[in-house]
């Protein structure tokens, strides 16, 4: 007669960390085996499912997306995927990410090796970068896989994360593992495509995708979720013949020439909310004492169809006056002028795409611009910076020259001319 005990088992780690599992086991007697079946002649069994599970293995830090990522083609010529990878420490003890890659099968999309991965990392509550998480931390680590062509975007990527343990407790935890995490599904729609909102030559793509800029990382909590509606946000600024951001006084909006330009409907559709009356900030210094709603300034949001809106932020106050819900804008239709209203250090136009009314609480997406030209690029991240410091020419890569472009993103420090 076959004895069958079931044994409970538990195990603590140095780290407080209790798991506890269930299991069947035979004693006294041998393992047997099920004896086959028959079928009936001129009938068909089908295999037995597969009883084959993936080992149990204890990862501490543990993880999701906040949302699936859209394909857009950019400048640079590649393909790119950007989206968040939300990390938890879920172990009593110190944990550090050492590594995390993004794999389309057996090809390395990403590598955010240690000596770069504090860059593309948040751990809450730090005001350092680092990429050691404590215990129950939380944090962010911002992706951004590429691939060549749209035609070789991945149905679904594989995040592969290494990490080391402050008190290793082997075999349960050893001293460092490596293992997938919170697998993505890429979401294959294209981008949307519009006509840019500004005219003229020199507009320089501050704070764009992909790597993280103030932008990129403003992902905020919330009503209760986190939302990264500035994924794909860019801030258009304009040099003057010489290069330069402003001439005078910086703190006099009149010093920059193109305040006040137009900023137009970048498609078809109905305005969905209007804000006006906000003053506009003294250019030079980051503002304080704003509210939430006060961020975008005077703004002005447009439904251009199937789930996307634009955002145009930062109006010169007065200008949305010209607009109002519920009125019908053609491309091409100016909308507001470009101003320094709102969270701002400088004149300029925050403009994006999202998948909700509110520019804070949605998600961005990725857009395409019809047609423009690339005609220089900024040296370094460093050298846009410097442009509000001093009336000076910006700091250009050497020999870049114009390039029409139909159909792609431009790319954080681009210069880029639009159809007048």
């Amino acid at each position: 007669m076959k004895r069958t005990s079931v044994v409970c088992f538990a195990f603590f780690s140095v780290a407080a960390l209790s798991v506890a599992s269930c299991s069947s086991a035979s004693t006294d007697t041998p393992e047997t085996t099920a004896p086959a079946t028959s079928s009936p002649a001129g009938t068909s069994t089908s295999a037995p499912p597969s009883t084959t599970a993936t080992p149990a293995e204890l990862t501490p830090i543990v993880g999701s997306i906040t949302a699936p990522p859209n394909p857009v083609p950019g400048t640079d010529g590649k393909v790119h995927l950007a989206y968040e990878l939300d990390l938890t420490n879920f172990v009593s003890q110190p944990v550090t990410v050492q590594s995390i890659t993004v794999s389309d099968g057996d090809t390395v999309l990403q590598n955010l090796t240690s000596d770069v991965l504090p860059e593309w990392t948040k751990v809450f509550g730090t005001t350092e970068p680092g990429t050691t998480f404590g215990p129950g931390q939380s944090g962010l680590v911002w992706i951004d896989a590429v691939v060549d062509s749209m035609d070789q975007v991945p149905d679904t990527l594989e995040n592969r994360i290494s990490v080391t343990l402050a008190n290793p407790s082997p075999p349960i935890l050893p001293a460092s593992l490596t293992y997938s995490i919170a697998p993505v599904t890429v979401d294959k729609v294209e981008p949307v495509r519009i006509s840019p909102p500004l005219r003229g030559e020199r507009w320089v793509d501050g704070n764009g995708c992909c790597s993280v800029t103030a932008h990129r990382g403003a992902v905020s909590p919330l009503n209760g979720k986190l939302w990264a509606p500035e994924r794909f946000a860019i801030d258009w600024v304009q040099l003057d013949a010489e290069n330069r951001l402003f001439t005078g006084d910086k703190t006099s909006t009149a010093s920059y020439p193109y305040f006040g330009d137009d900023v137009m409907a970048v498609a078809d559709g109905r305005v969905v909310a209007v804000v006006d009356g906000l003053p506009e900030q003294t250019p030079g210094a980051n503002p304080s004492g704003l509210s939430v709603d006060q961020y975008g300034g005077n703004h002005v949001v447009q439904d251009i169809g199937n789930g996307h809106y634009a955002f145009y932020a930062h109006l010169q106050t007065g200008s949305t006056s010209r607009v109002k819900v519920g009125d019908e804008l053609k491309t091409g239709d100016v909308l507001g002028l470009l101003g320094n209203s709102g969270n701002t250090d400088s004149p300029h136009l925050h403009f994006h795409v999202m998948d909700g009314i509110d520019p804070l609480v949605s998600n961005g997406l990725p857009f395409e611009f019809e047609s423009f030209d690339t005609t220089g690029k900024f040296a370094s991240s460093d050298a846009v910076d410097r442009l509000l410091d001093v009336s000076a020419p910006a700091q250009l890569e050497p020999g870049v020259t114009t390039e029409a472009r139909t159909n792609e993103m431009p790319m954080f420090m681009d210069v880029v001319s639009f159809p007048s």
